[in-house]
């Protein structure tokens, strides 16, 4: 049964009876209205569903003679004086007495009804915290109300708001919608038993405690997530997500895709095998079987492939892009930028043109006639492989039999645009195989929730000959210790990348831009090659035109370059072995697994490689908490998992699956790194479920995800 939805009705606040309502265009119900929708709350259980921030204890009255510096208290008190001062600037002193010792009260901002409402010899209640000082207690901008009535006996929420949206009228919606919502159990509290005793509340009692919490529960087990309504909570909303994806997963296996079995004798497949001037590592082998062994059935692959930088993923899509050719079907490569779209057309071009496979390429700044050219092709089926940007995704993009769809750096695009690529087969009602690629090591509790759709082939060893990267952090002051570094390597004929945060000034970030380092560069660096050439430093970032952007990387790849300056547009794709130094200005402002990115684009020939980190602390004293914890990670480890585990925790889901559920937290209470036990439960547990009550199942998941479930399925 679906929920109920939102009225507004039953919770709008009382008319005054003195007053006609004034005629208005947007009446009070219609304001709040749309500031609630902008919280995200149209049905009730979304109401009972948005929990307090934190809670104020207004159950007690506390008298200033028992009060300790620092602590927040409620007081009631008569008012003595009233009176705004000027100095040091304008403010509402107000003094009280709750017949213990005095106080005063200060406001900054205040208002004429509240002035009134702390007129001398009025009795109020006031909260807030208590100071102590040369002129007594005080207490800046307490809430304050008129006293008398009887204490609360439960803690009082604050909750998460929007402009316009008062924390009194939002408790009523609340209280309200709590009310009404259905919160029948889904399943039964003993479900839970193999957690543990403490989670078999029901989920009524749950929710009803976090809104309104007796005052002697422990605020430290409220604010952690840790108290067992808590829990049974996130056990909930783990098991949502886990019935969600399982749900996908199913609805998946239904559906027709090609079968691209391989082949045996003189095979595309074969002849690259033999070509490839490498051997494939065992791991490469590995998830070249279980994408092979994928895309032999009738239900379309759903396989993501990670790998640590340069572990070789690119060549294992190659080798699945000729099983798809081989079985006479067309096979596209998307990637989120040109740079990375290109490296992927020139590596396989080298690999696949000599074998006889036509490829084509798409990307949005392409000249007409070229445009025009490739899309015919792909259209006739000549194209057997297309490679390119968010282009090949375009409407005017018509292919004849594509069978197998490669996204690489999947998390860079939305869910519409990667539904779009599998929409792309139209042939009696059969989708692509879909392979994924990420660089970015998917910590084991991401792939078991928000992956928990997807096959996950993971290459967890890298090619022989790459070398260990040194990693050092380096304060900017010992800028010139660095340029000396760059001066030694480039006179041992090696290349070097200096990577910048931003391309023009910005009063808001006072960080050295592109442009000035690579004329910094270019001049301290002229006499660097003991040749005496000249030194080249190239410089290249996004608002370059795509042309120049081209001829400067062919420029660095063929060695004619000793430098490039440039932004994160060379974070992934960019692969030139003579390259053995990466300098990161102001480190402090990157990501950790965009740091581990760019440190990637070293250590890729037999020469031995570092990664310069130079951070500052501007005019702050020291780095923050989070900015020194990524340094820290960088430096201690190059392991690609750990980093993707650390950055897990640094940043949260949310950020770290960058586009995958397009703005909407999938999670919003349970926590990957301390959860781990439930989330097993509800792995478990989903299954189960579907199989034995499936309406509970689809009424457990729109209770807690509604629409947002579409997400997890692309």
């Amino acid at each position: 049964m679906p929920e109920s939805t939102l009225s507004i009705t039953l919770i709008e606040p009382p008319k005054a009876a003195a007053k006609p309502a004034p005629v208005a265009p947007a009446t009070p119900k219609s304001a709040m209205q749309k500031a609630l929708e902008k919280l995200g709350l149209k049905r009730d259980i979304d109401l009972a569903l948005h929990l307090p921030l934190r809670y104020e204890d207004e159950t007690r009255i506390t008298q200033l003679r028992d009060a300790r510096e620092g602590d927040t208290i409620q007081i009631e008190a008569q008012v003595l004086e009233c009176e705004i001062s000027f100095r040091p600037r304008r403010q509402l002193l107000v003094k009280v007495d709750d017949g213990s010792d005095v106080c005063t009260l200060r406001f900054f901002n205040f208002y004429p009804n509240q002035q009134k409402a702390l007129a001398v010899g009025n009795r109020i209640r006031a909260r807030g915290e208590v100071r102590g000082g040369f002129l007594g207690w005080t207490m800046l901008h307490p809430s304050f109300k008129p006293a008398g009535g009887e204490l609360p006996t439960a803690l009082t929420p604050v909750y998460p708001t929007v402009a316009g949206m008062p924390q009194a009228y939002l408790r009523k919606a609340v209280l309200s919608g709590l009310a009404r919502a259905e919160l029948s159990d889904t399943f039964a509290p003993g479900d839970l038993s193999r957690l543990n005793t403490h989670a078999l509340w029901t989920l009524r009692q749950a929710l009803h405690f976090l809104h309104h919490p007796t005052p002697d529960v422990s605020l430290d087990t409220l604010q952690d997530h840790s108290h067992p309504a808590w829990q049974r909570l996130k056990a909930e909303e783990l098991l949502a997500q886990q019935l969600s994806q399982l749900q996908s997963r199913r609805a998946r296996a239904a559906l027709r895709a090609p079968e691209l079995k391989g082949r045996v004798g003189d095979t595309l497949h074969a002849r690259l095998l033999q070509t490839l001037p490498f051997a494939l590592t065992k791991a490469q082998q590995r998830v070249g079987f279980e994408i092979a062994k994928d895309m032999a059935h009738h239900q379309p692959m759903h396989r993501l492939l990670q790998g640590d930088v340069g572990a070789g993923k690119t060549v294992v899509a190659a080798l699945a892009a000729t099983i798809c050719i081989d079985a006479g079907w067309q096979c596209a490569l998307m990637a989120p930028t040109e740079i990375l779209a290109e490296q992927h057309f020139r590596k396989l071009i080298g690999w696949l043109e000599p074998l006889g496979v036509k490829t084509a390429w798409l990307t949005g700044s392409q000249k007409t006639k070229s445009r025009r050219e490739a899309l015919d092709l792909i259209e006739r089926g000549e194209a057997q492989l297309v490679v390119g940007t968010h282009a090949v995704i375009q409407d005017k993009v018509q292919f004849k039999n594509l069978a197998l769809a490669i996204i690489d750096e999947q998390h860079r695009f939305g869910v519409a645009q990667r539904l779009a690529l599998r929409n792309k087969l139209q042939h009696d009602a059969m989708e692509p195989h879909l392979l994924m690629m990420t660089a970015t090591p998917i910590p084991r509790t991401l792939a078991m929730s928000y992956y928990a759709d997807l096959d996950v082939s993971t290459i967890d060893e890298l090619p022989p000959g790459r070398t260990p990267i040194i990693t050092k952090v380096v304060n900017e002051a010992r800028r010139d210790e660095v340029i000396q570094r760059i001066r030694a390597q480039i006179a041992q004929g090696r290349q070097i990348y200096w990577v910048c945060p931003l391309i023009e000034e910005s009063e808001a970030l006072d960080l050295t831009n592109a442009t000035e380092t690579h004329a910094e560069l270019s001049a301290v660096l002229q006499d660097a090659c003991p040749e005496g050439k000249p030194v080249t430093v190239g410089l290249l970032h996004s608002r370059m035109a795509q042309d120049e952007k081209k001829a400067v990387m062919a420029a660095f790849v063929a060695g004619e370059m000793a430098v490039l300056v440039s932004t994160t547009v060379i974070e992934v794709g960019v692969d030139v072995p003579n390259a053995s130094l990466m300098v990161v200005e102001h480190a402090e402002r990157f990501g950790l697994s965009q740091l581990h990115q760019l440190r990637g684009r070293v250590g890729r020939g037999a020469a031995a490689s570092a990664c310069v980190l130079l951070y500052s602390t501007g005019d702050a004293p020291r780095l923050s908490e989070h900015a020194r914890e990524r340094l820290r990670a960088m430096a201690e480890t190059n392991d690609g998992f750990e980093i993707a585990r650390r950055d897990l925790e640094i940043r949260g889901p949310g950020e770290f699956l960058g586009s995958r559920q397009s703005g909407d937290a999938m999670l919003r209470f349970a926590d990957l790194a301390t959860d781990g036990d439930l989330l097993e439960w509800a792995r478990k547990e989903a299954p189960l479920m579907l199989d034995h009550h499936p309406h509970l199942a689809e009424k457990h998941v729109q209770r807690w995800l509604g629409t947002k479930a579409e997400f997890l399925k692309a």
